[in-house]
């Protein structure tokens, strides 16, 4: 036959070699299946559970606005990249989506106590979640973090867990993008049972199979390095059944388990650094994403105090994005003007260099970069992010990139 060649040993060889490695290929794609696909927020907001109300996500919003109000003319000099267009840009994005994350706290933002209490906090809560979603105001993606699976608080966090998820299924199901956060993970064996609780929530609550998500939190030195040497939280991940939708850093708990003295607990310790690149590694290919801390410096008191607090929100931020972190936390309302605003410029800054590069690599022409496909899989998936964010605007992608979403979409690999 036309353009066929005659079968050699080698053509015999990968027929055995199909054979014999056919149980390798398929855990390869099992445990590594690439980009889930589908917007990944840029930050989590915590809040006290029994401090969320149904309004809790505009309010958020116009406090955002006058803390901008109030000291943005002084913002412009403060972040890196940041143009008065680009502030615009934010003032828009607090006006429209001030929250993109928003996680209901029962554990340390909320503490301990009566359990009478928390049943009303929990409930209360979740309806307030149900009529946020029922009126559309809610955030795309909610949760909550309830308290862990150790010893002392496991059996008031199952509950808290049951009252919410059972709150909000009898109001008509779990929300688009809810997630549960599981706190202070020390131990492989505590991510495999929470896949049995996450199983029983859905058996108990009438929720289709795989409804409930969630994702660990690395707090604890454990989770980085277990007594056998390894990285435990590569094997936490392995172990969630494809239910773990991320990791989340937890900058004070773990920096105060090494030591660490208060003034030096930050995002940017080299402490924190080697336990997020173990958390990098560890994800990589396996469509978990990854989220960095917070900051407990708040941008509240005068100007002066304000502006330092944005001055090293804003940094903080940049420097996660720089290092492959696109989420972290946010734990107070004026700290959304400096998230969005370094967002933003970090997004704009390579705007137009990432996509007339994508184009490049697309047309087959010239950029002054030898660009290979996993680089071009980059470049479209940074474009994705900054329109999922609303940092870019459709058209100009297109205009610049000769890309629209569908084909960034096959580009970074989103297809599932």
């Amino acid at each position: 036959m036309t353009g066929t060649r005659p079968r050699n040993a080698l053509d015999a060889l990968a027929d055995v070699l199909d054979r014999d490695l056919a149980a390798v290929d398929a855990a390869l794609a099992a445990d590594y299946p690439g980009d889930p696909g589908g917007r990944q927020p840029v930050h989590t907001v915590y809040v006290p559970a029994d401090r969320f109300g149904e309004d809790t996500v505009a309010q958020w919003g116009v406090a955002a606005a006058a803390a901008l109000a109030r000291h943005g003319d002084r913002l412009v000099a403060e972040v890196d990249g940041l143009t008065p267009d680009i502030l615009d840009r934010v003032r828009a994005k607090l006006d429209r989506e001030p929250i993109e994350d928003l996680r209901l706290d029962f554990e340390d933002g909320y503490g301990t106590r009566a359990d009478a209490d928390e049943d009303a906090a929990a409930v209360g809560a979740a309806r307030a979640l149900a009529a946020s979603v029922a009126a559309g105001t809610a955030p795309p993606f909610t949760g909550i973090r309830f308290k862990s699976l150790e010893v002392a608080t496991r059996r008031r966090g199952l509950r808290t867990l049951d009252l919410v998820v059972g709150t909000l299924a009898d109001a008509g199901g779990l929300p688009p993008g809810f997630v549960v956060t599981l706190p202070k993970v020390s131990a492989v064996e505590q991510v495999a049972t929470m896949v049995r609780v996450a199983e029983a929530l859905e058996d108990a609550h009438g929720l289709g199979a795989g409804a409930v998500r969630f994702e660990i939190q690395v707090e604890t030195p454990q989770a980085v390095l277990g007594a056998d040497g390894t990285a435990l939280v590569a094997r936490m991940v392995h172990a969630a059944g494809g239910r773990c939708t991320g990791l989340h850093y937890g900058t004070y708990d773990y920096s105060a388990s090494l030591g660490i003295a208060a003034e030096q607990q930050s995002m940017d310790h080299p402490a924190a650094d080697h336990a997020k690149a173990v958390m990098q590694v560890a994800v990589a290919g396996t469509g978990v994403r990854l989220s960095d801390g917070s900051t407990n410096v708040l941008p509240v008191g005068d100007a002066d105090a304000v502006l330092a607090a944005w001055r090293l929100h804003a940094r903080l931020v940049r420097r996660s994005l720089e290092r492959g972190f696109h989420q972290g936390w946010d734990l107070h309302p004026a700290q959304l003007p400096t998230r969005y605003a370094a967002v933003y410029s970090f997004f704009r800054h390579a705007f137009p260099g990432a996509a007339a590069r994508l184009r490049a690599y697309r047309e087959r022409s010239s950029s002054g970069f030898l660009d290979e496909p996993a680089t071009a899989v980059a470049m479209a998936g940074f474009l994705l992010r900054g329109l999922d964010c609303g940092a870019l605007d459709a058209a100009e992608v297109v205009d610049v990139s000769g890309a629209d979403r569908v084909a960034l979409a096959v580009l970074a690999r989103r297809t599932r």
